[in-house]
């Protein structure tokens, strides 16, 4: 009979977390919580061995991601998200993951492999190309993205410039996230990454933390993207 070592078994699970997009802290957190049940910062901060003081940014950073949830009393109690709702979210997200990864296959299939797709790193650079996008644009925008509220903070005053251009602009977000006022808004969970089309002429594809991204102004790539979009919205949550 195969002897169980406990903690390579948990260092698989933290290594497993991790390729979710959990961080060190986030992680340590995650499974101290699924321990206790319940906990306050504190008690799952020193039951998971992370510092007190980075444990409200780190159990908020896990409810964003929608692994815990808290309650609106003082202090904070934390509990884990159900785990069934839990694996629901994450193979739903991994499924249009990999729909995303086929269409862009698809695309480069069609198209041989031309120096169509420009690659930008780094978060600034990345909001400044979709704020050039949305100034732009002439009659309509597509954004389909679980980041909409970063990109209305930081981008507000470029949003309410193209809405009063007459430009029409779609949203395709979380039931979570807070849409910016004037735009047409579905609703849609799973969402992973950042998907923008300008006028069927521009687009651009993100990271899930809006720290990389492609981009081009190939309008036959960009009506890809906007009927892949499309689709997201037809099928609903």
């Amino acid at each position: 009979m195969e002897i169980i070592d406990p903690m390579e078994e948990y260092q698989n699970i933290v290594n497993a977390l991790q390729k979710l997009g959990l961080s060190l802290y986030e992680t340590k957190a995650f499974l101290a919580l699924i321990l206790l049940g319940v906990g306050s910062a504190e008690v799952i901060a020193d039951n998971a061995r992370i510092p007190r003081t980075s444990a409200y940014k780190v159990l908020d950073s896990l409810e964003r991601k929608g692994f815990v949830i808290s309650s609106k009393g003082r202090p904070k109690i934390y509990k884990p998200e159900d785990l069934k709702i839990l694996k629901e979210r994450i193979l739903g997200e991994i499924e249009e993951l990999f729909e995303k990864l086929e269409f862009v296959e698809e695309i480069f299939a069609e198209k041989g492999e031309p120096q169509l797709v420009y690659t930008i790193y780094g978060k600034d650079k990345v909001m400044r190309k979709i704020a050039e996008m949305i100034d732009s644009a002439e009659k309509e925008i597509i954004i389909s993205t679980p980041k909409i509220s970063e990109i209305r903070r930081n981008l507000k005053k470029n949003l309410e410039r193209a809405l009063k251009r007459g430009v029409r602009i779609v949203v395709v977000t979380l039931p979570t996230q807070k849409a910016p006022e004037g735009v047409i808004v579905y609703r849609r969970t799973g969402l992973i990454a950042t998907d923008i089309v300008c006028d069927d002429r521009k687009a651009l594809l993100a990271a899930p933390e809006l720290n990389a991204c492609g981009y081009t102004d190939n309008p036959a790539l960009a009506k890809h993207l906007t009927h892949f979009i499309s689709l997201l919205i037809e099928r609903g949550e």
